[in-house]
């Protein structure tokens, strides 16, 4: 099977590099699966009914999210009724959305995707380990799934990291989002799972990640809130991971995708 997982999407100019790129991806690399985290889509922060119909139309199959999925309010209002669209999984019983979907592709697979949250440098939710357990062994990959995909929204790299040798051989990826930074560490572990530090962010890389500069750095500068963040609004980089799963669902390849805007470009080839 061939899965692409796109970075967190921020603002328009993220919102537009994947609109014109993804549908050219999906013929290029023969994509079977299409995620992406969407949870910066609207102006950097959430996820609206618009705009997620709109990424559906590029060729996306399911939006994970992270932190900032509830910051537009209206998505309380269809997130339970929209299975395409997940929250993080280890979130507090009774909080609306669900954080883990089983989808199947035109070709009749099924892919079990699963969104969990990191708690090192950010909110006291859940244990995602936990939760990561819980759904590897409701649905274990080679039985219940032909793939698993797991985005783990999280700020520490050691968290991601423990949780890709956590999951190791029992699922198809773990791929980190929330830091908007492409790492340099696309691998397959040691039993077979695909593993990213961080997908990066389709963003404009010339700012504070994806954010317009000034405000961000004046913060750093004089510990004082001047404005609202917003996205900066120059060309952006489609930056995703790409994997290539065998007839186990195990990981044979893992490469970066970086398309578009400043950096340095990059794109697998059948």
């Amino acid at each position: 099977m061939h899965i692409l997982f796109v970075g967190d999407i921020v603002g328009r100019p993220g919102r537009d590099v994947v609109a014109a790129e993804l549908p050219r991806l999906r013929e290029q690399l023969k994509l079977d699966f299409v995620i992406a985290n969407g949870e910066n889509a609207a102006g950097g922060f959430g996820l609206t009914r618009p705009l997620a119909d709109d990424l559906f139309a590029t060729g996306i199959d399911c939006i994970t999210t992270g932190n900032h999925w509830a910051d537009q309010k209206e998505i309380l209002s269809f997130i339970d009724e929209e299975d395409r669209i997940l929250r993080p999984r280890n979130y507090p019983m009774g909080v609306p959305g669900k954080g883990v979907g089983l989808y199947e592709t035109r070709a009749g697979a099924r892919v079990l995707v699963v969104n969990l949250m990191g708690r090192v440098f950010m909110d006291a939710i859940d244990d995602p380990f936990a939760a990561a357990e819980a759904e590897l062994s409701a649905c274990p990959l080679g039985e219940g799934a032909d793939a698993v995909v797991i985005d783990m929204h999280a700020e520490a790299t050691s968290e991601k990291m423990a949780m890709g040798h956590f999951c190791d051989g029992r699922a198809s990826l773990v791929v980190g989002t929330h830091s908007h930074i492409p790492t340099a560490d696309a691998q397959v572990l040691p039993n077979g799972t695909a593993y990213l530090t961080d997908a990066g962010a389709c963003c404009d890389y010339d700012s504070v990640i994806g954010m317009e500069k000034y405000e961000p750095v004046q913060r750093f500068l004089k510990k004082m809130h001047g404005s609202r963040f917003t996205p900066a609004m120059g060309p952006a980089t489609l930056c995703a991971a790409f994997v290539v799963t065998d007839a186990k669902g195990l990981a044979v390849r893992i490469e970066p995708v970086r398309i578009g805007g400043r950096l340095q470009q990059a794109l697998p080839t059948l």
